[in-house]
């Protein structure tokens, strides 16, 4: 996660070599565009060229307004970010969309494209056309969202975690990344489900899942 929107938390990050790519959330109102575009100046102007630090922009939801998602993705491009992220994904209409949206220069649709399309399945009508999400030909990686299962599951805690195990499987069956968010508690075993894409909550599970992935 990118914590706070600010430039000199931008650096600090920059200066992060076990990061793979940086998670900005602006789903939530207001949506503050120049936040990213001052958090993307200031991690560019200090990262190595060996070493990029990807940002994936998280947007309100789809299903809140076509229209004002039209704004939202059209503001993530011309900020410049590497990947744009769909919470509360619940169709595979929303998810033809939603990569449509995002044009010509999507991967894997395009082999040679430079953004990638990010989805999350959080709740339960999401769960129900899973298959439909994960298999729309243009998605790069889709996540399971234990925060917000929970409060679709009203917290039963095993019925959370088969709507997660579903969507691994569906990821699996179409060859899809599939994401997940993980902590120093449960890294290592996300990473031997078949998880290929984590969003940590703690920066020493950074360290943590490294090692359980083989890469320090």
């Amino acid at each position: 996660f990118s914590g706070e929107h600010t430039a000199e938390q931008a650096t600090a990050m920059a200066g992060n070599r076990e990061t793979d790519f940086v998670f900005f959330s602006l789903e939530d109102a207001p949506f503050d565009i120049e936040s990213f575009v001052t958090y993307r100046s200031a991690m560019s102007a200090v990262t190595a060229p060996d070493a990029p630090r990807p940002l994936a922009l998280r947007i309100p939801a789809v299903k809140n307004g076509r229209d004002a998602a039209e704004n939202h993705v059209r503001a993530a491009l011309d900020a410049d970010a590497d990947a744009i992220v769909f919470p509360h994904m619940e169709s595979g209409a929303e998810a033809l969309w939603a990569v449509r949206s995002m044009g010509k220069d999507v991967w894997p649709a395009n082999r040679d494209g430079k953004r990638v399309s990010m989805f999350i399945v959080e709740d339960q009508e999401g769960l129900a056309h899973v298959g439909d999400i994960v298999g729309t030909p243009g998605v790069g990686i889709v996540f399971a969202g234990p925060g917000d299962l929970k409060h679709a599951y009203d917290g039963d805690v095993d019925a959370v975690e088969r709507a997660i195990q579903s969507v691994l499987t569906a990821c699996r069956e179409f060859d899809v990344p599939c994401g997940i968010t993980a902590g120093v508690k449960d890294i290592a075993m996300r990473l031997h489900q078949g998880f290929r894409v984590i969003i940590v909550l703690q920066p020493e599970a950074l360290a943590m899942g490294r090692d359980a992935a083989g890469r320090n």
